[in-house]
């Protein structure tokens, strides 16, 4: 029933989120909630990161359109599959259990959002000004940077090549994918892969917050999405490869732009040098 939807799984997002948010503050999520939105009040510069995250996000969802309207005939799958090979068919092969795939689609489709909405209310609760903006910056980053190579490098997902030998074990739990998530997610929007790149970033930003909660929950969330992306037959490890690349680029700077916004006057203290 959870994946009849996108109401569904709309609203196993915002439950996810909030039972996040409980764990990484062990505090009222309502009020990680409350101080969230009271930020934008605040903290102009946050607002305006906010909604160029928010713009780009909304750009993104009418990619497929854009796509659609430049005819473009490229399909540089071939040669990716001429790096790889089977690689994802294998691994699917070796690990295929039907206890695992419904975690994977699990933490595809609800976890890896739900997240990235608890860590914008961890930082609110936490105070971590610098992380709310960076986390901002840095997902502005991934995407401005994947929505070109998902125009002009257009990359199949493995599945849907053939001779990769690769399944797409997502059918197994919802049955309603294509119909339902499809239109969110284009079948050559591969590379890189932003499943991968926002799970890094998420990471980076987990660990260097100094939340040792955050930092284990993404830590926990990434090996199981990147591992996710070729079990469920999506990625490939090239997508995976340049997804990682992105999200350790896009994560040190927002955490760079995000303290210097945060502390505009802070500058290293110099040693003091005695007379004596």
């Amino acid at each position: 029933m959870l994946y009849d939807s996108m109401n569904y799984i709309s609203a196993a997002t915002l439950v996810m989120a909030i039972g996040l948010i409980w764990l990484g503050t062990l505090r009222n999520p309502l009020r990680a909630g409350w101080l969230l939105i009271r930020e934008f009040g605040i903290n102009r510069k946050f607002l305006g990161l906010f909604a160029l995250m928010a713009a780009i996000l909304l750009f993104n969802r009418y990619e497929l359109q854009i796509e659609a309207a430049m005819h473009i005939k490229q399909d540089f799958t071939p040669w990716v599959f001429g790096i790889e090979g089977h690689f994802v068919q294998h691994l699917q092969q070796f690990f295929h259990s039907p206890y695992i795939t419904p975690v994977s689609v699990f933490f595809y489709v609800v976890v890896f959002q739900s997240l990235l909405i608890a860590m914008l209310g961890i930082f609110a609760a936490d105070g971590n000004k610098a992380f709310l903006m960076a986390a901002c910056i840095a997902v502005f980053i991934n995407y401005a940077v994947a929505i070109p190579f998902y125009l002009f490098f257009p990359v199949n997902e493995v599945w849907s090549f053939p001779p990769s030998g690769a399944s797409f074990y997502m059918l197994e739990v919802f049955p309603k994918f294509e119909q339902a998530y499809r239109p969110l997610s284009g079948i050559n929007n591969c590379f890189p892969s932003l499943h991968t790149s926002i799970s890094i970033t998420m990471l980076v930003l987990g660990i260097r917050s100094g939340n040792r909660r955050l930092a284990l929950m993404t830590l926990v969330s990434a090996v199981i999405i990147i591992f996710s992306i070729f079990y469920l037959g999506i990625h490939w490890l090239t997508d995976s490869v340049a997804g990682t690349l992105l999200g350790l680029l896009a994560a040190s700077t927002g955490i760079y732009w995000g303290r210097r916004l945060a502390h505009p006057k802070q500058q290293k203290v110099k040693p003091i040098v005695s007379d004596l």
